[in-house]
């Protein structure tokens, strides 16, 4: 008789498979005293207004004041949105989260006046202030807050903007509550006859059945949910928009792609230069498609034949312990020290919420505080080898983190997501070459390239076309195009076109796919994905093939956290992103795989 997976509810889990957020909090009725207090603290910013142009003493006590400020805010917020993820239905962690938006919102009213007080500080003054001893912590705070001169508004302006931050993100929250609570997608028996709760999780795991029916049934039944709710999601995305334009006009910014691109102070030429690239090598991209028909005998290539690997190869099970591991031996190159501390981190010292439960949100992600552990969020699935490569990718952000915090301070402790890409990408490339070279015989070493493949596929390609459905819907928006399902629809079908190429047929409920991707509601952050991997490709080869010298640079660079612009950090470690070399030599070892998975199969 088939049985049937039922996805357990919270209480079903093992506390030892679940992250300690008692690092945090000792218990949410701690976190509630410590949210009081938190809020106390809000008219303390008062008693500094009017006195930043007084001195650097003056400024720096406005300085630490907030920095003390957002250090307790920050272990609230990371409270608050763990304990709401572990189930998004539960209404008491999403009332946490409610309740400290709104003290967030209140202090973003209360200390809105330091920007633009700071900005009205007299340039010489300025300059003299950024000279002096007591500043010098705060230097690089200042001057990037400075770049911002032309785009900060008066201070009644500044405080109406921040009045509405409770509502900003309304877009974002409703998709969430739709995607990860209310949208139910039933069952699906796989290939062995068990019967599986269809889930934003499982998914995955479904499209790579060898059985074609299987992914079919799968892929038709999840997207059917999404068309019963097409017009819904596509006004969430419409508003989410449209709040991008409308923040971007506001500051002055020519669009809100580069007041996107502003904070990272990466040029749009970065941006434009990567989709180039990318486009330039599509037939490589084709020629896979091809590989992978052949190889799988099917008459056409259908999107859901995609994710099936194309090289048989024993079903295994990597249960989570194997799966530690086996990232902990790949990343032996960056010393016993990285090793150690990942490895504790993912058992003992619980940074992990490792399974899927009933309402948890979907996907993975690393986050914590200052002084806490970075956790992280799993779904892992034990037959699924993806969960693996996303626990090591998760564990290079945790590690960034560990590395920035334990040597900057906390207003340079936090890196931006276009590094983080990098860390967690490169664990990826460390177990790729640690697996290929433990690979036995053909089959497995085709199963493995195979997977490299699909990695920059997924990561570098796929990443490339959503930042160009961002940009072009953002256009569309910027020109006063409404953004109605049919138009969104069709953008994301005319790149959809361009990227599978000739060889694949297309089913027209996957052009519903750009209605469900979260990142589009943190515009334009994919493309750091693909800037990512190329730089964590050629970082990782240095490191391989290099010895202490590289090794060591590689750690300073997760080390410096947020301390330098971006691409300045990337420099440092030897990737130069303002450059197209290491776009384009990511492209060609891509198509250096495709040829020797050809070969293979």
């Amino acid at each position: 008789m088939a049985k049937t997976q039922a996805i357990p509810t919270r209480d079903q889990v093992k506390p030892g498979d679940t992250w300690n957020l008692a690092k945090l909090f000792r218990s949410d009725k701690a976190w509630a005293e410590a949210c009081a207090e938190l809020e106390s603290r809000v008219e303390g910013f008062g008693k500094f207004r009017g006195t930043l142009g007084k001195g650097p003493k003056q400024l720096l006590a406005a300085l630490e004041y907030d920095t003390e400020f957002d250090k307790l805010s920050e272990r609230l917020a990371a409270y608050a949105y763990l304990r709401a993820s572990e189930n998004v239905a539960d209404g008491k962690a999403q009332s946490m989260v409610a309740r400290y938006t709104y003290v967030a919102t209140r202090a973003g009213e209360a200390a809105s006046y330091i920007a633009p007080e700071i900005q009205a500080i007299p340039k010489a003054k300025m300059d003299a202030y950024l000279k002096s001893a007591p500043l010098k912590p705060y230097r690089f705070s200042l001057e990037k807050l400075l770049r911002y001169k032309k785009h900060i508004l008066s201070l009644k302006e500044e405080r109406l903007l921040a009045m509405q931050g409770e509502v900003a993100g309304t877009a974002s929250k409703i998709f969430g509550q739709l995607n990860d609570a209310d949208l139910k997608f039933g069952f699906v028996t796989d290939e062995s006859g068990r019967k599986v709760e269809l889930s934003q999780s499982s998914i995955r795991g479904l499209l790579e059945s060898p059985k074609r029916s299987v992914r079919q049934k799968a892929f038709t039944q999840f997207y059917a949910e999404y068309e019963d709710h097409a017009n819904t999601l596509a006004a969430s995305l419409s508003s989410s928009v449209l709040q991008d334009v409308y923040v971007s006009r506001v500051r002055n910014y020519p669009s809100a792609r580069e007041a996107a691109l502003y904070g990272d102070n990466v040029p749009v030429a970065v941006y434009d230069s990567l989709v180039s690239s990318v486009r330039n090598n599509l037939d490589a991209l084709y020629k896979y498609y091809d590989v992978r028909k052949r190889a799988l005998k099917l008459k056409e290539l259908r999107s859901y034949d995609t994710a099936v690997p194309i090289v048989k190869r024993a079903k295994t099970k990597i249960p989570y312990d194997k799966a530690v591991t086996t990232i902990c031996d790949s990343l032996a190159p960056l010393g016993s020290g990285y090793v150690n501390t990942l490895r504790k981190g993912l058992t003992t010292d619980r940074w992990v919420d490792r399974y899927e439960n009933k309402g948890k949100r979907s996907g993975a992600f690393s986050y914590g505080a200052f002084g806490a552990p970075p956790f992280i969020l799993m779904n892992y699935k034990e037959e699924v080898l993806d969960s693996m490569f996303t626990l090591a990718h998760e564990a290079g952000h945790s590690m960034h983190s560990w590395h920035s915090e334990r040597n900057q301070p906390y207003q340079y402790a936090h890196y931006t997501i276009f590094v983080a890409e990098v860390a967690s990408t490169f664990n990826e490339q460390l177990l790729h070459h640690h697996l290929v070279g433990k690979a036995k015989g053909k089959i497995e070493r085709a199963y493995l390239i195979n997977k490299a493949i699909d990695e920059i596929r997924g990561t570098i390609i796929r990443q490339t076309m959503f930042a160009e459905f961002e940009t072009n819907i953002h256009q569309l928006a910027e020109a006063g195009e409404p953004l109605t399902l049919e138009v969104l629809r069709a953008v994301y079908q005319d790149l959809l076109d361009a990227y599978f190429g000739p060889g694949v047929v297309l089913d027209d409920v996957l052009s519903l796919e750009g209605l469900r991707v979260p990142h589009f509601y943190s515009a334009f952050y994919v493309y750091k994905y693909a800037t990512g991997l190329s730089a964590a490709i050629a970082l990782s080869r240095m490191v391989l093939q290099g010895g202490k010298a590289e090794r060591d640079r590689y750690l300073n660079f997760l080390s410096s956290g947020g301390s330098k612009f971006p691409l300045d950090l990337l420099r440092d470690a030897g990737v130069d992103l303002e450059q197209p070399q290491a776009v384009d030599a990511a492209m060609q070892t891509f198509r250096e795989l495709v040829d020797e998975l050809d070969a293979l199969v």
